[in-house]
């Protein structure tokens, strides 16, 4: 890689209420009001590296620790606080602010200043933001998004747009309509760019034909998001938009890191800093050791004498307890943000919904078998497959394909977008000593969106209150 990894943490912190940014964001800022400084490549890097943050940060642990494949230890620590369901409006105050003024407002400035001369940057930007903007109202809800990026002139109060409307395919600030703009963008011709991504861009190198491949990716997981909302028109756009989606592993999309101590994986740096802060979940080990399943060694770490054992979701001391394997914790992980093997669940749910059992098993045997390959290096043995990866229309069912795309799924925020939805695996259940009686199904507001943004909801929502799309 020519281009050297900036900070992990760097955004530019830009004054739209949206959060206050912490003093390791401050180092490699160039400034947005001097063009000298500022580049396309510049800001591409900035907002690829803050959603690495985004996506494998703070929010993945805090969505892995609901859905109990990871678990919160050492008491007094915030991953107990968030163990026991105490999540507050301080809780994912950075997050936001990374999500905002890293990603989305980088991206805006991308794509105002240069776009128009670089078609293919401003499709990569957009692209990018359509990821960011995805998770910030999967977790919350209504999201400031039409207004929010309008804090370029001096818009410190944006409203919020629904998620309903985010997820409306035919309003021109959606989630889709970003990414149908980035697939006009990234098919415009080379010649029509003053300069194209190269190194600059960690994640493809600058191969617009895989950004349009992950563009028509994260459409597809996105109208499968809403699957309790319009199941057969949920099914029906997901198919079409996965056939034109990434067609094998080499299209993956990865978060990508350096080895110096702030560009590293984020799983790996968070166990070298916070050691027992995080360890394997009970329910999640007892799956893979019940089902033999040959990830277990890679997604797990052993304790002294060599068993693999997970902390109970109602004892969050047990630090004689098995820590994240290798899988995550490692300076090497290739860690997705949109892989084959999600495309290949998504496609077997969306058959599976439409009608084609058939259709789906294919596809569930695929990214079951794919996911083992890709976790472990080798394809799983005949008993494995067997037992988890020979399903026809006959057998399959939709509990089958969900369990097994959250195995599938350890690391990423997506598995608790598909608890949510489906209640799969059943084996999820709240943690008996927690604050409240219910696994929370969505964050809460940062404090400064309450204190600064004038249009700060009125009807603020709990823990216990669904997202529009969790029917």
């Amino acid at each position: 890689m020519k281009t050297k990894l900036l900070n992990i943490a760097v955004v530019a912190c830009l004054g739209i209420s949206l959060g206050s940014c912490e003093k390791n964001f401050e180092d490699n800022i160039a400034s947005p009001n001097n063009p000298v400084n500022v580049t396309p490549s510049l800001l591409l890097s900035n907002i690829e590296v803050s959603t690495f943050a985004n996506f494998g940060g703070q929010l993945a642990r805090q969505t892995q620790i609901m859905t109990q494949q990871i678990a919160g230890t050492s008491v007094g620590s915030q991953t107990v606080e968030i163990m026991n369901y105490n999540i507050t409006e301080l809780t994912n105050e950075n997050e936001w602010s990374v999500i905002y003024a890293g990603a989305l407002i980088n991206g805006r400035i991308l794509i105002n200043d240069f776009g128009a001369e670089n078609p293919h940057y401003a499709g990569i930007a957009r692209v990018i933001m359509a990821m960011n903007l995805g998770s910030a109202t999967d977790l919350w809800g209504d999201v400031p998004f039409s207004d929010a990026l309008k804090g370029l002139q001096a818009e410190f109060s944006p409203t919020y747009d629904t998620q309903q409307d985010l997820y409306d395919d035919s309003k021109v600030n959606s989630i889709f309509a970003l990414l149908d703009q980035a697939i006009e963008d990234l098919n415009q011709p080379a010649s029509a760019n003053a300069f194209v991504p190269s190194s600059d861009d960690f994640i493809y190198n600058g191969d617009v034909s895989k950004w349009i491949a992950l563009a028509n990716s994260l459409k597809a997981r996105h109208y499968n998001h809403l699957s309790e909302v319009d199941g057969p028109g949920s099914a029906a756009s997901t198919l079409t938009a996965l056939s034109s989606a990434i067609s094998s592993s080499a299209e993956n999309a990865y978060m990508v890191f350096g080895t110096n101590g702030n560009e590293q994986n984020q799983w790996y740096a968070y166990n070298q800093q916070r050691g027992n802060y995080i360890k394997m979940a009970e329910f999640f080990v007892e799956l893979l050791k019940t089902n033999n399943d040959p990830r277990l060694p890679f997604y797990s770490d052993t304790i002294d004498g060599g068993a693999y054992v997970g902390v109970p979701k109602d004892d969050v001391d047990s630090l004689n307890t098995s820590d994240i394997g290798p899988y995550l914790n490692s300076l090497t992980a290739r860690i997705p943000l949109m892989s084959y093997v999600e495309i290949k669940f998504i496609e077997a749910e969306a058959r599976f919904r439409s009608g084609d059992a058939p259709g789906a098993a294919l596809a569930y045997n695929e990214a079951v078998i794919e996911n083992v390959t890709q976790v472990t290096g080798t394809p799983p043995d005949a008993a494995f497959v067997t037992a988890y990866a020979s399903e026809t229309g006959a057998t399959l069912s939709l509990e089958t394909i969900m369990n097994q795309k959250y195995i599938a799924m350890f690391g990423q925020i997506e598995a608790y977008n598909d608890f949510r939805r489906t209640g799969f695996p059943l084996g999820v259940t709240p943690n008996p000593n927690a604050n409240i009686n219910s696994i929370p199904v969505r964050l809460i507001l940062p404090q400064n969106e309450r204190l600064y943004n004038e249009n700060f909801p009125v009807d603020v929502k709990s823990l216990t209150d669904p997202v529009y799309w969790d029917q």
